[in-house]
C-alpha cells in the first residue's frame, strides 16, 4: 500500500500543475482582448481627430518653450540696467542692442531680445511697447574728444551691436561693445579699436575687483591695444615731425624774446 501511494504522488502534482497552467492561459486570453480593445480605441480616436491631436502637441510644445525661455530671460526685453539678472553679469552674457545715440563714454542702446518665430509676436501683444534705453559705457576705456567723434562717424543710428556684460553700477552697464565691419561678417571690439587708433586711453575697469582674473584679463587685452597705438604713434600718441618741432621751438623762442623786450621797457 505504501508503494502505491508513493508512486501516485508525482501524478497528482502533475495534474495540479496542468490545472494551474490552464487557468493562467485562460486569464491571459481574457485580459488580451481587453487591452487590445483599449489600444484600438486610442488609435481610432487619434486617427479620427488627427488635427486636434497635432494642435494639442504643438500647443504643449510652444507652452514648454515659453516657460523655458521666460525662466532664463531668453526673450525678455530689458528696459533698465537693474532688470538684467545678476547671473547675466557674473557670466558675462552678451546681449544684442540697437544704438540710439553716442555719449561722452559710450552709447544709449535699446535692448533687442532674441526673436523666436510665433512665440515673440504672441508675447509682444501683452507687453508695454514703450522703449527705455540702456546707458552703456565702454569698459576699461577713457575716450578722448576725437574718440567720441570717431564713434559718431563709424556707428550709425539704429546700428546693431553686441554688448558683453562686464559690470553694472547703478543704471550704467560697463561692456565690451562689438559690431560688424562694413562689408564683412567679422566683428571687432570697439573698446580695443579706439585704443588701437590712439583715440582713448586705458582706465580702471569699473565695478570689477582689481585682484580678480576678469580684471587682469581685460586689462592685458586693452593695454595691448594701447601699446600698439603708442608704438605706431597713432592719435594722441602721434609725435611731431622734426619740422613741426623746429617751428614750435622758433615760435616759443620768438615769444620769449618779445616778452623779454616788454619787461625791459617796463
Amino acid at each position: 500500500m505504501r508503494r502505491e501511494n508513493v508512486n501516485n504522488m508525482p501524478q497528482i502534482s502533475r495534474e495540479t500543475e496542468s490545472e494551474e497552467e490552464m487557468r493562467d492561459r485562460q486569464q491571459r486570453k481574457e485580459e488580451t482582448p481587453a487591452s487590445h480593445n483599449i489600444v484600438t480605441l486610442i488609435s481610432q480616436f487619434a486617427d479620427d481627430n488627427l488635427t486636434l491631436v497635432r494642435n494639442i502637441s504643438t500647443g504643449l510644445a510652444i507652452a514648454g518653450v515659453i516657460v523655458i525661455a521666460r525662466s532664463i530671460k531668453l526673450i525678455t526685453k530689458f528696459q533698465a540696467a537693474c532688470d538684467i539678472p545678476t547671473r547675466f553679469i557674473e557670466r558675462n552674457v552678451s546681449l544684442r542692442g540697437k544704438v540710439h545715440s553716442i555719449t561722452e563714454k559710450g552709447f544709449k542702446v535699446e535692448h533687442v531680445p532674441i526673436y523666436l518665430p510665433v512665440i515673440s509676436p504672441l508675447l509682444s501683444k501683452y507687453k508695454d511697447v514703450s522703449t527705455s534705453l540702456l546707458l552703456v559705457h565702454l569698459a576699461g576705456v577713457e575716450l578722448t574728444p576725437q574718440g567720441k567723434l570717431w564713434l559718431e562717424k563709424n556707428v550709425a543710428p539704429s546700428q546693431m551691436v553686441w554688448l558683453k556684460l562686464i559690470s553694472r553700477e547703478d543704471d550704467i552697464l560697463h561692456c565690451l561693445v562689438s559690431q560688424s565691419r562694413k562689408g564683412s561678417l567679422r566683428s571687432y571690439c570697439m573698446n580695443e579699436e579706439v585704443l588701437r587708433l590712439g583715440l582713448a586711453r586705458t582706465a580702471p575697469v569699473a565695478g570689477v575687483l582689481p585682484d580678480s582674473r576678469l580684471y587682469w584679463r581685460l586689462h592685458r587685452r586693452l593695454h595691448r591695444a594701447e601699446v600698439k597705438a603708442e608704438r605706431k604713434g597713432r592719435g594722441m600718441w602721434k609725435e611731431d615731425t622734426l619740422w613741426e618741432r623746429t617751428s614750435k621751438a622758433i615760435r616759443d623762442n620768438a615769444v620769449f624774446r618779445l616778452m623779454k623786450r616788454i619787461f625791459k621797457r617796463t
